[in-house]
This record gives structure tokens, sequence and C-alpha cells, in this order.
């Protein structure tokens, strides 16, 4: 019976060791005991959860990835962090675990390593970003080593240990031109793994070896970026995605993060976005799966993901809270950490693209939680065989064994012809079934069956030891429809446990086998059910020869996938008193009764020509307290509205741009500028990318930074492109809310998250040209309409 421990009691528990120093926490929080697993009975209605969803047990946990073990519990694993200030420990926990049955409530599970076992090759480094994944009978955890820039890794029978350290896995120099850190495994049909890595501003990937402790193969580039980091990489529909993170992580309010991925049809790229702007491109990059909203949450990013019983994607990622996004300083760190907690919300595949909620970005309020109970099926981990029937041959074949990482299973000690055990219970037609599977034996197979009624009717999806194979057989009234057999890996291990699933919609019938259930499958299947066969019945484990084992075999009706994304801001009534097409021989503001006016200017050499107004950029910044470019500046309407300008603008030198602007004064405004900004690593690459940013008062800190200033990056650029910023007035939280997006075609357009300031002034409609002479930008017009 799986030990229940409460969020609050477990904090507390947690906090009685006393305050810690840095990085010492000698005593560890309890660890539940590990159990037979969870519990789950069938049928029960999925409920609701609330972001974040480690309240209450931690104070942050950036970085999340999670994995399902095979004891049936999910685990989730963080950076190393203050996890437990908010009851006075100043010591930080090095990569902490937690345990949840439902993804939804979570305890503290303890950590990968204490101040007594870190290894000393890590220097005393902090620890952040780990990764998790189970082949071959265990787990590896890679993680990241910022103090020497390279990535360790380490292994553990069990999701919590014990550990064993395995050194770096990067050589030194690494090959790629990049922060050696925020890494990803990865596992391709053939068996091949690949670990993807890279921070501020390259992403790179290379092949590793079969222990998965070293890299082994070419190095190669596969994304560039402002700020790029936190690879993930999941395989779905014949194509490779790759999510990453983009435009800093930790500034408190201030941080710009976001998620967004690219495709390719090989694991090494290219990457594409979803505009098919490879991800190698000198320019910054489409395809959002997540930004700030305007809500309770800024800098949602660097994600893992984990799916539901029914088959649901989720997105597990961290986000910073608008009203306490800063941790208390502590002593041995020079700077002040942001509160990154835990974040799920589900993840959508729109069009080929994937998205949270449709787009709709964080949730706040409560949501439908994961699906984590099966209609028909369990863990056997009741103790016993209860609730399933045995069937076909050698029905008394069948026992409930234990081991030490999946706690009780069940085995069946060999028969000639198939044997099943099945649940009592008939799962639906359109299901998601799954099972944990192992052969030990060579002439053993260990199956999954689905839409079973009776030894004569049943589809069952085989792991096959003698064929080397995935084997799905069709079996209607006695005779096979014909099997359908797909070759497993060389590299295979039969001797470890693999989830296979299967999913059934609308007679369709799609077959996977992987480690740990992360979208990186090492075969799959796919074919179309006869009508006989695509019906309601049991689900059950099969075995066939000796060898056979099974856990954690269950069923749960299949998720519907949503389909269209939610709305984006649309322009709605054109209002000419605020719009300008600068068709007048006048310079915009130098004339009375001009709508226009400067700030410091008019900027040296600017004009008008052709319906357009010519402006060359200035060695001049607005920037916290560099404010010395022109700014040209007309009033806003009340209300919401949309404004758009369309500029030709080609910047050959870094940190040359041109854009929009909402302002209030020098130390309040937003902008969306086409800019030119160097890679931090780069070797003198310059992007060319569409920064949105916003400057204003920063919440209390310490030390107190009055002014600061920070830039999400948009979608790709052209020389002739379109920006656009849509205002709110949220006017009961006294806010300013603002999103931004551009389009290379006027039609098309790629939005941004959300920045807000707050405040009650009327912001200003405004253009600039500066940071840094030698580009021309050619504002075509100003337009703004009421946004709907």
């Amino acid at each position: 019976m799986r030990r229940t421990w409460t969020r609050t009691a477990l904090l507390l528990c947690a906090l009685l060791a006393g305050p810690l120093p840095l990085s010492s926490a000698t005593a560890a929080a309890p660890v539940p005991e590990r159990s037979a697993g969870p519990t789950a009975e069938p049928g029960a209605a999925p409920g609701t959860y609330t972001n974040p969803v480690t309240e209450g047990v931690v104070d942050t946990f950036p970085d999340p990835v999670t994995i399902r073990g095979k004891d049936g519990y999910w685990y989730a694993y963080g950076t190393m962090n203050p996890v437990f200030q908010s009851g006075g420990e100043q010591g930080e926990r090095m990569l902490p675990i937690l345990r949840s049955a439902d993804l939804v409530d979570w305890e503290y599970a303890g950590e990968v390593f204490t101040p007594a076992t870190q290894p000393d090759w890590h220097e005393g480094s902090r620890l952040w970003a780990p990764d998790i994944r189970y082949n071959d009978g265990r787990y590896t955890l890679t993680y990241s080593v910022p103090g020497r820039n390279t990535v360790g890794a380490a292994t553990a029978p069990t999701p919590t240990g014990p550990w064993t350290d395995t050194g770096p896995v990067l050589p030194s120099p690494s090959g790629c031109p990049t922060g050696g850190i925020d890494q990803a495994q990865f596992t391709d049909r053939d068996g091949s793994t690949y670990l993807y890595w890279g921070s501020y501003d390259i992403l790179c990937v290379a092949e590793m070896n079969a222990e998965r402790t070293r890299i082994t193969g070419e190095v190669t580039r596969v994304a560039q970026g402002r700020r790029m980091e936190g690879a993930f990489v999941v395989r779905r529909d014949g194509h490779y995605y790759l999510f990453y993170s983009d435009a800093g992580c930790c500034d408190g309010a201030y941080s710009g993060y976001q998620v967004k991925a690219g495709r390719s049809t090989s694991p090494t790229g290219p990457f594409r976005d979803d505009e098919g702007v490879d991800l190698m491109a000198p320019t910054s990059k489409g395809a959002v799966v997540v930004g700030a909203g305007g809500n309770r949450w800024i800098g949602p990013g660097h994600n893992g993901l984990a799916t539901d019983l029914a088959g649901q994607d989720w997105l597990m990622y961290h986000g910073i809270p608008a009203d306490n996004p800063d941790l208390d300083r502590f002593p041995g760190l020079d700077r002040q950490l942001t509160r990154r907690p835990m974040l799920m919300d589900r993840l959508d595949w729109i069009d080929g693209w994937p998205v949270v909620r449709a787009g709709a970005g964080p949730s706040e309020g409560p949501q439908r939680a994961p699906v984590t109970d099966w209609d028909a099926g369990g863990t056997f981990a009741g103790g016993s065989l209860d609730g399933w029937r045995a069937e076909g041959a050698d029905t008394g074949g069948w026992s409930r064994a234990d081991d030490a990482d999946s706690g009780p299973y069940a085995g069946h000690r060999g028969a000639a012809g198939p044997a099943f055990l099945v649940t009592d219970e008939d799962a639906p037609r359109d299901l998601r079934a799954e099972a944990d599977l192992r052969v030990r034996s060579a002439d053993g197979a260990a199956g999954l069956t689905v839409g079973y009624r009776d030894p004569r009717n049943h589809t069952t999806v085989w792991l096959d030891r003698a064929r080397g194979a995935l084997v799905t057989d069709v079996v209607v009234r006695g005779r096979s429809r014909g099997e359908t057999v797909t070759p497993l890996p060389a590299s295979y291990d039969w001797d470890s446990w693999h989830n296979v699933t299967a999913e059934v919609r609308r007679g369709r019938l799609t077959v996977e086998v992987s480690g740990d259930r992360l979208r990186d499958a090492v075969a799959a299947q796919e074919r179309r059910l006869p009508g006989a066969a695509a019906r309601p019945g049991a689900v059950g484990a099969a075995a066939r020869g000796a060898g056979a084992a099974a856990d954690n075999v269950g069923a749960a009706r299949l998720y519907e996938p949503v389909t269209k994304r939610v709305p984006e801001p649309a322009t709605g009534r054109w209002l000419p008193g605020h719009s300008d097409e600068f068709s007048s021989a006048a310079v915009p503001g130098t004339e009375p009764g001009s709508p226009w006016r400067w700030l410091r200017g008019p900027a040296p050499g600017v004009r008008t020509a052709g319906g357009d107004l010519v402006w060359p950029t200035q060695n001049a910044e607005l920037h916290l307290g560099d404010n010395t470019a022109s700014v040209l500046l007309r009033d806003a309407p009340d209300g919401d509205y949309t404004v758009t300008t369309k500029l030709d603008f080609d910047p050959d030198r870094p940190n040359q741009q041109a854009g929009l602007l909402l302002y209030g004064d020098d130390d309040t405004y937003f902008k969306m500028t086409h800019t030119a900004l160097p890679l931090n690593r780069g070797g003198g690459t310059v992007l060319d990318v569409s920064e949105f940013a916003k400057e204003g008062e920063r919440p209390t800190t310490s030390p107190p930074t009055p002014v600061a200033n920070a830039p999400m990056f948009g979608g790709p650029t052209a020389d002739t492109m379109w920006l656009r910023l849509s205002y709110h007035r949220d006017a009961a939280g006294g806010e300013h809310e603002v999103r931004a997006a551009t389009s290379r075609d006027g039609r098309t357009w790629v939005w941004n998250g959300v920045w807000t300031l707050p405040g009650d002034e009327r912001l200003q409609i405004g253009l600039v040209s500066m940071n840094r002479e030698g580009a021309t930008a050619k504002f075509d017009y100003v337009r703004t309409h009421r946004t709907r």
C-alpha cells in the first residue's frame, strides 16, 4: 500500500532540520517509502489542477523534466535551488526530485547528490538542468555542470537512486561553440542515442555511446539564436521536434523566456520553424509553443514532456510568478535567484505544430487534470492477481513477482500457445492501452492485448524475442488477419522493461515501443483494424514461451485532440486620426498642427520620400540610463487598439534597430523593433531579430534596481516586414498589457507573448531608428485599428 504524505507534512518535515548553509544540506527532506506502486480505482473521473503544481511542496523547481518510473509513479527532476527557503533553509538541494501518482499532487523524494556525495570533478559547481531517461534496465540522468562548462551523467536502478556518477559526457573542448549545458537525450528508431546541448546561443547534437555516458559522433550545429538554450527533442508523425527556449530565463519580472520549436525529418537537422526558416539561419524564429499570457506567469520555459494514460501530451516547464518573482538572497551566492516553480499545461498538436492550450498560454485557474487512472487495468500492486482473469494456454502459469524498481509485476512460467491475463472490465473502443513488458527467454514473447473477447478474438502487440521484432496480430474468430512485423534495433535489451502503447482511433491502430514513454520510440506501427476487431473489450498481458513479464497494464479512453487554435488579436475599425501614410512632403512633427511631436529631435537626416518616412539610424540609445535617441511620438486612442507599421530596414552592424514604440517616458515603454544583435558565442555572427522589449521599474529587489530592460524575440525578420503592437488596459490590475507580432508578408503573423508594466498613464505611439549609425529605416505607414 502506498504511503501517503501531505504536502504540508513533507514541507514541515524538511524544514525541521533547520537552516542549512549553501550547498550543504546535510540532512535531506524525508523521502516517502518506496512502495508497490500507485493504486487506482478503474473508471475514476479526472479532476482538476491549478498551477504551479509544486505549490506547497517546494518554493522553486526550475528546468523541470519528468519520467514515469517502472513503479507507476511520475518523477520530476529540477535545477539545484533553495527549494525550502520559505521555511528558513538557505541551502540548495542538488538536483531535487519530486514524485507523484497523478502529475498533480507531488511529494519531495530526495536529491541526486548531497555535499557528501557530490563528485570531486565538479569542483564545487552548482548543478543545473537535469534530463532523465530509462534504457537497458537503468535510469540515466544527465545534468549541467556550469562551473566546468560541461555535462555530467549518473545512473541508478530506480528513479530516486542510488546514483552512480559516470563523469563528464562532453570532451573539452566539446566541439560546439556554446555553453556546455542544458542537455537532453533522445533515442532514434535504430537505437542510436543522441545528446543535444547548448546555451547562449548555439545548439548542437552528437551521437552517444551505448552506455549513454559520452558523446562519440560528429558534432552538428542544429540551431542558433539570441540566448537560445534548453533543447528537448521528441518524434511525432514522421518528424523530429526540437523544443528550445530563448531570450533569458532568470531575470525575475523581466524574464523574456518562451518556448519555441523547429522540426526536421532527421535527428541531426536541418530543423525549420513553421514558416520554413532554418533554425541555423541568422534571424529570430517563430513556432512559439508557449509565452507569457499577461496573467500571473512570466518567462515560461525550459520544458520537458509527459504523456498521460489517455495519450494526451503535457508540457512540463517553469514559470515566474508576477506577484513574487524573486527568491531571497542567501549567503554564498553573489546574485539573486529567480523563483521558478513547475507548471504543467496541455500540449496540443495543431496543423503539425506543438502549442500549449491551443495558444492560450500558461494557465492560471483550475484546469482539467491529466488522465492518470485507467478505465481497465492496474499495476499489480495489490499483492495478488485479483481482478484479473487468466485465459488461453496454461491458465495456472501466471504468478505475481517483485523487483526493486518496478515493484510487483505479473509473469508467466511459459506456454506453447498464447496465455492471456486480462481485466474483468472492458476498455472503450477508442482507447490508449499500455504495458511495461520484458522477455528474459530467447524463445519467449510478451504482449499487450486489446479488444479482447476471448482467445479467438483479440488484437495483441507482441515483443517477440525469437524474431527480434515488434509484431501485431489481429485475431478474429480464431483466424489471424495478418501479422505486421517491425524489426527492433540490434541493441535492444530484451532483459529490461520496455513500454508498449497501443492507440485505437476510429479503427486505426498505432503502436509504439520505447524505454521511457518520452516520445522517442525505437519501433512503431500503424494499421487498419477490421470492423470486428475495433470494438470494446478487455485489456491485458499476453505470454508465449518462457520469460514473459508485464506491469502497469491498462487502458483509458483515448483523448480527443484539440484541432483549432484560440483566436489571435485581430484588427477591427481603422482609426485614421491615429494613423499616417506619410504622404506629406513635410517631416512629421515639424509643422504646426502636426499630430506628431519629437522628443530630442527632429532626428538628423530624417525626411519623407516616395510616401515613406526615411530615417537614418543614430548613434544614440533608449536604454536604461542612456536616453539620447530621438523619438517620434503621437497620441494613442482610448481603449484597446492595435498599431502596425510597415518597415524597410537592412541593418549591417550590431545593435542597429528601428521600429515601433508604445511610450510612457524614457523609463516606461514597450518596443517592437527589427534589431541586429551579435551572438554571445557566435564568432562574430550577427542575427537580425524581432525584438519585443519592455523597460520599466523592477519590483523590489536586493540590491534595488530601479529600472530594467529585457527582450522577447519574435518571428523571423525580412528586409521588408510588418511590426505590430496590440494594447490592452488591465484596469483591475492597474497594468498595461501589450502583445507583439511580426509578419514578412503583411498577412501571416507570428505572435509573441505578453509584456506588462504597472501604471495608469496614457501611452503614446512612437517610432525610433537608433543605436548605431549606418543603416536607414523606411517607414511606409503607421496604421491604428481597434482590437477585436
